[in-house]
C-alpha cells in the first residue's frame, strides 16, 4: 500500500501542501515558495535555515502535529549543537525531515525577506498628566524617642508634603529605603505611581537625593499579527524609541479563532501561547532599551492595549469560552497589575495597566481607538475601521457610540492569496492597469520607484519581487475591476473578453499575470480564488458597518476614518471601489495610523484618560454580529463589488465601473 504523503504547512505565511516522505524541511519549503533562509548548500553549517516544529492538533489545517512528524537530530544537527547551540526546540530545516503531518513555525531571523512590522508612532500632542511621577520629600531623622521605622516616617513625609496617602511598596523597595534615605541625608527623590481604581498610592523607586530623572513607561499594542511598543519619557512625554516584531502566537494559528482552536484542542494550549507572546515582549523590551540606551530598571510602568483573544492569553486566561456563543469575556473592566506577575522583566515594582474590553469580540484596542480618535467629542457621524484579521468598526452618531468586530481573516495582510505574502522587502503593495491597454505597474516595498520607470530593475536587483502584500492585493483587484479585467461579481474574463493576454485560463479558472518574471515559476498571478477570499474579507468588514449603520438607521456617513497599521496603508479609493467601506465623499476618508498604538500612548501619559475611556467604554453599545439577523443579507451583498444592493454615489462621481459581465462562461464550463 503506497503511503501518504504528509501534508505540511508553513507559518506564519501560511503556504502549505503534501511533500514526499522524508523530504527535507528546506526542500519542502522551496518546493512551496515559502521565505527560508539558506547559504552553506545544505551542509548544516550557516544554521540560516533554522525552524521551530511546532506539535499538537490545528483545527483549521486538520493536522495533527506530533513528534513522529519528524526525524530524530542527526550527527550534522548534534555537532552544530555541541559547537555553537541552538535555541531550545529549533532544528535545521536543511537535515530534519517530514515524516508526517507537520506544522513548521519560519522565526524572523530564518527569513530571507524580514516582515516590516508598520506600526509607527503617531506624532501627537498629549496633555501630561502621568499615573507615575517623581516626589522630592525631607524625611525626619530617627530619634531615640520614636518608635516608628524608616518606612512609616517616608510614607509620612510623603503624605504631609505631597498629600499622596494610603502608600504602599513592595519588598524589593523597602529594603532599599533604610541605605538611600542615609545616603541623600534624608533627602529623597520617589517615583509613586497613583492608583485611580483603588485609590491608593504605589512608592516605585527612590533615589537619594534630587533625582532630576528622566523616568520611562512603554506603551503596547498587542496585535494578532505584530507586536508594537512605545518608549516614552514620563517626564516630557517625548517618544525615546519605538519597535516592533511579529507576534509569535502565528505559529499557532494565522487567525484569532484558530488561536482559540489550538487552546481548546490542546491541554497546554493557551499556556503554550501565553509563554510565546511574554517571551517575545521581554525579547521587544531589551530591544528597545538597548536602542533608547536607558536601562528597563528606569521603566516604570507599562500600559498594553490588545483584542480580547490577545488580551485573555496575555493574562493567562483560556479564550475558549470566546470562540462560542455567547463569547463571554472573563473580564472585561480595566486592569492594574505588578509587571512581574504577567513575567514581564522591567524595574521590580513597575505596574501594568490594561485598557478595558468592550465586549466579546471588541478589544482594549478599540478602546484606545476610540480614546485616541477622540470619539466621546466627536458631533459629525464618523465611521472607524480597524482592518486587521478580526476587524473593530466603531460608529459614533450624534453622541452614540457602537462597536463590533467582523471576522476578515488573514487575506487582507497577504496569507491565503495564491502569491500572497505579508509585508515584507519585495512584496507589491501598489498596482495601477491601464483602462485601455491593461498594462501593469506596480510598486515593492523597498523601492522608491515604480515598476515602469528606467531605473526599477537595478533598484530591486538586491531585493527582488517576492510576492503581493495585503495593499497590493487590494489594489490588484479594484484595478482589475476598474479596467473590466474582473465583473461585479468577482470573475476574471478570458484574454478575449478583457482584451488582455495577462489573462490565462489556470485549471478550469482564468487567472490574471500580475508580473510576468523569467518564467512561469516566478511570475506572480491573481487567480479567481485569490479574489474570492478578498471578497470575503471585505465583505465581512462591510457588512459590519452596515449593522451599526442600521442601528441608527442611517444610510450613510459623514466621514470614514481607516485605523490600524494595515489600515495606514489602504488607498481610500480603491477600498471604496472594493465596496470594503460604505460610499462616502473620498475627501472625508483618512488614516488614523496605529491609532491603537496611539491610544496606548495616551493612557500612559495622561492618568485622567484612563478613567475618560473606562466611563466612555460602560456607555458603548455593543453589536455582535454573529448574533444580528441582517448581517448575513449585508454579507452576500457586499460579496459584490462594490456592492449589489447598496448604491455608491460619491464612487461613481469619480470612476465608472464597466459593465461587464463573465458569467456565461462560468455556468458553461460547469456544465
Amino acid at each position: 500500500m503506497k503511503r501518504k504523503d504528509p501534508f505540511v504547512v508553513f507559518l506564519p505565511s501560511g503556504k502549505r501542501g503534501h511533500v514526499e516522505f522524508n523530504t527535507s524541511i528546506l526542500s519542502a519549503a522551496r518546493q512551496l515558495n515559502v521565505d527560508l533562509d539558506s547559504v552553506c548548500g545544505t551542509r548544516g553549517i550557516c544554521s540560516k535555515c533554522q525552524i521551530s516544529p511546532i506539535f499538537g492538533y490545528f483545527p483549521k489545517f486538520k493536522v495533527k502535529s506530533d513528534t513522529n512528524s519528524i526525524s530524530p537530530s542527526n550527527e550534522v544537527e548534534e555537532r552544530y549543537e555541541r559547537k555553537r547551540g541552538l535555541i531550545t526546540g529549533r532544528r535545521l530545516g536543511c537535515q530534519a525531515k517530514i515524516r508526517g503531518d507537520l506544522i513548521v513555525d519560519v522565526p524572523p531571523e530564518s527569513q530571507i525577506h524580514k516582515q516590516v512590522v508598520r506600526k509607527e508612532a503617531e506624532h501627537r500632542q498629549i496633555r501630561m498628566s502621568p499615573a507615575t511621577k517623581l516626589y522630592y520629600v525631607e524625611v525626619q531623622k530617627p530619634d531615640l524617642e520614636l518608635s516608628s521605622g524608616d518606612y512609616e516616617r517616608l510614607k509620612d513625609a510623603i503624605a504631609n508634603q505631597w498629600d499622596l496617602a494610603p502608600i504602599e511598596a513592595d519588598l524589593s523597595v523597602i529594603k532599599r529605603i533604610q541605605q538611600t534615605l542615609r545616603a541623600g541625608d534624608w533627602k529623597v527623590t520617589c517615583a509613586v505611581f497613583k492608583n485611580h481604581k483603588a485609590k491608593t498610592y504605589k512608592l516605585i523607586e527612590i533615589w537619594p537625593g534630587y533625582f532630576e530623572g528622566p523616568i520611562y513607561g512603554i506603551a503596547v499594542d498587542l496585535g494578532s499579527t505584530t507586536i508594537a511598543g512605545h518608549f516614552c519619557n514620563l517626564l516630557d512625554g517625548s517618544l525615546k524609541y519605538s519597535s516592533g516584531l511579529m507576534n509569535p502566537q502565528i505559529k499557532f494559528g494565522e487567525d484569532l479563532m484558530s488561536r482559540v482552536s489550538y487552546a481548546m484542542m490542546n491541554l497546554s494550549g493557551t499556556k503554550d501561547m501565553t509563554e510565546a507572546v511574554i517571551d517575545s515582549l521581554n525579547e521587544l523590551l531589551k530591544v528597545m532599551s538597548k536602542n533608547a540606551n536607558v536601562p528597563l530598571g528606569l521603566v516604570l510602568e507599562m500600559v498594553i492595549v490588545g483584542n480580547p483573544i490577545m488580551h485573555h492569553i496575555l493574562l493567562g486566561i483560556d479564550p475558549s469560552e470566546l470562540g462560542q456563543a455567547p463569547f463571554a469575556l472573563s473580564i472585561n473592566e480595566s486592569i492594574i497589575l505588578p509587571c512581574s506577575e504577567l513575567g514581564i522583566k522591567l524595574n521590580e515594582s513597575a505596574n501594568t495597566y490594561i485598557l478595558p474590553c468592550i465586549a466579546g469580540h471588541v478589544g482594549a484596542d478599540a478602546s484606545a481607538v476610540v480614546l485616541s480618535e477622540g470619539l466621546k467629542r466627536k458631533r459629525s457621524t464618523t465611521l472607524v475601521v480597524d482592518v486587521g484579521t478580526n476587524a473593530e468598526i466603531i460608529l459614533c452618531h450624534e453622541k452614540e457610540i457602537l462597536a463590533c468586530s467582523s471576522p476578515t481573516g488573514p487575506a487582507f495582510e497577504g496569507a491565503q492569496i495564491s502569491d500572497g505574502q505579508r509585508a515584507a522587502p519585495g512584496a507589491i503593495e501598489k498596482v495601477r492597469i491601464d483602462k485601455t491597454d491593461k498594462t501593469v505597474k506596480f510598486k515593492v516595498i523597498g523601492c522608491d520607484v515604480w515598476s515602469d520607470d528606467e531605473s526599477f530593475p537595478a533598484k530591486i536587483k538586491s531585493i527582488g519581487i517576492t510576492g503581493i502584500c495585503g495593499s497590493g492585493i487590494i489594489e490588484a483587484v479594484a484595478e482589475m475591476r476598474m479596467a473590466g479585467i474582473v465583473d461585479s461579481n468577482g470573475l476574471i474574463g478570458t484574454a478575449e473578453q478583457t482584451n488582455s493576454d495577462r489573462c490565462i485560463l489556470q485549471g478550469r479558472t482564468q487567472s490574471f499575470v500580475l508580473y510576468r518574471g523569467n518564467s512561469s515559476s516566478n511570475s506572480l498571478t491573481i487567480t479567481n480564488s485569490d479574489i474570492r477570499a478578498i471578497q470575503l474579507a471585505k465583505a465581512a468588514l462591510y457588512a459590519g458597518a452596515r449593522l451599526l449603520m442600521d442601528q441608527v438607521n442611517i444610510d450613510k456617513v459623514d466621514s470614514i476614518i481607516l485605523a490600524g497599521a494595515f489600515g495606514a496603508n489602504i488607498s481610500p479609493l480603491h477600498a471604496m471601489v472594493l465596496g470594503m467601506i460604505p460610499d462616502c465623499d473620498i475627501s472625508k476618508v483618512s488614516s488614523a495610523g496605529n491609532a491603537a498604538g496611539t491610544g496606548s500612548r495616551i493612557a500612559l501619559l495622561n492618568k485622567e484618560s484612563r478613567l475618560e475611556i473606562e466611563k466612555t467604554v460602560s456607555r458603548i453599545t455593543k453589536i455582535e454580529t454573529a448574533l444580528a439577523n441582517r448581517f448575513q443579507e449585508h454579507f452576500v451583498s457586499a460579496s459584490n463589488i462594490p456592492n449589489s444592493v447598496h448604491s455608491f454615489p460619491n464612487l461613481n462621481n469619480m470612476v465608472a465601473l464597466p459593465n461587464v459581465n463573465f458569467n456565461s462562461r462560468s455556468r458553461r464550463r460547469s456544465n
